[in-house]
């Protein structure tokens, strides 16, 4: 298998050559040979790097999940932060592209929505477009495969930086692919290049690939965070503690009013496909809970085939709203700059599943409710896909 920056050099010389490049990346933007991006097009690219521009959490992964980062320099090479303190800081400045020829985009996407990458590309996408600036967009696997979709569209009065597009929760596409559909669907007519992979299939997960993973984000260390991802991401419309601040983020969950024992009991209940939940006790050393011991469990994927990551997710917080009605709490706090909109709704997309979460509506109901906006969104994604 070879990523777009793999064969950048090989294929697709003449779209750099002679150019004023910037790159938009981060750690994981790195080729088969573990060389950074930066390395590769100073080697390779016959061009000049005029300038650096980095998703959350910085340019070289410095920052953990919602932390403003600064612009800066480094060797005389500006810097460009595109997750500061307001949310204007989430796009770049037309003047800090407006002598870009070539913008180079290698981002390692996790395949839920939720996650802030596709749409720092997507933005970058509608300035490009003012300062007639081309995207080359260096396509990546989809770690969790292209193959499986789940979950409802994002509804219009919902839009954020967790789901700006409507998209299902597990999208099934590639950062290539995404550019396409963020064109096609949504009007922004930039000047867009994909670079495809070679020999990557939809169902295959990143780690039957020959192929280094880096961790693209503080908290998304390995592929087995990645599959777990599209549901448990939903705690964080929540005051459960979600697994930052310990080694296993997202595989861990809890609260300290949990106790694990009487959680896992009634996870079981569910009969949840692919999975298992293993009753622990955990310290976070920072965020949620930080240094409070806190009950709850550990997933552990037995069959990522069969396993449904966001229904799961929903049943963790169906199971402890359940059990714990007057602890549970959801965060009432400001989330990715919205302040009026309740960070669970925004990362459901809608109301809706706060709505059946307190009326105690059946999990495969839930599920049922999902099917025909993800339905919908399976016509329009077809159009957009590049690998079998």
């Amino acid at each position: 298998m070879q990523t777009g920056l793999d064969r950048l050099f090989r294929q697709y010389k003449k779209l750099l050559q002679g150019k004023r490049v910037a790159l938009l990346g981060h750690p994981a933007s790195m080729d088969k040979l573990y060389r950074p991006i930066v390395e590769a097009v100073q080697e390779e690219g016959n061009c000049q790097i005029v300038a650096l521009f980095g998703p959350e959490h910085g340019f070289y992964g410095q920052a953990q999940d919602m932390e403003a980062v600064d612009s800066n320099k480094k060797e005389g090479l500006a810097i460009h932060s595109l997750y500061g303190a307001t949310l204007d800081s989430l796009k770049p400045k037309v003047e800090d592209l407006k002598n870009v020829e070539v913008l180079l985009c290698d981002l390692q996407d996790v395949g839920s929505r939720y996650y802030t990458f596709i749409y720092t590309l997507a933005f970058c996408m509608e300035v490009a477009e003012k300062t007639h600036t081309k995207v080359v967009v260096l396509d990546r696997p989809n770690p969790i495969n292209g193959h499986q979709v789940e979950g409802n569209l994002v509804h219009k009065d919902f839009l954020s930086f967790v789901g700006q597009f409507p998209l299902t929760n597990r999208h099934g596409m590639t950062l290539g692919e995404l550019a396409q559909f963020f064109q096609g669907e949504h009007k922004i007519q930039c000047d867009l290049s994909i670079v495809p992979m070679k020999d990557w299939h939809r169902r295959r997960y990143f780690d039957e690939l020959d192929y280094p993973w880096v961790l693209p984000s503080p908290n998304m260390p390995t592929v087995e965070t990645a599959v777990v991802y599209p549901g448990m991401c939903l705690l964080e419309g929540t005051e459960l503690s979600e697994g930052r601040g310990t080694t296993r983020p997202f595989e861990l969950f809890g609260a300290p009013f949990i106790d694990p024992e009487k959680l896992v009991k009634r996870l079981k209940d569910f009969r949840l496909p692919g999975v298992k939940f293993r009753p622990t006790t955990f310290q976070p050393k920072f965020q949620k809970h930080a240094g409070k011991p806190c009950g709850g469990a550990q997933i552990h994927v037995t069959r990522r085939r069969a396993f449904k990551p966001l229904l799961t997710g929903v049943a963790v917080l169906k199971a402890i709203h359940e059990l714990y009605p007057k602890q549970f709490e959801y965060r009432h706090r400001a989330y990715e700059f919205v302040e009026d909109i309740p960070a669970i709704d925004l990362l459901a997309g809608n109301d809706q599943l706060r709505s059946q979460l307190e009326k105690g509506t059946s999990l495969k109901e839930i599920e049922r409710s999902w099917e025909a906006e993800k339905e919908e969104f399976l016509k329009i994604r077809k159009k957009y896909l590049l690998y079998t």
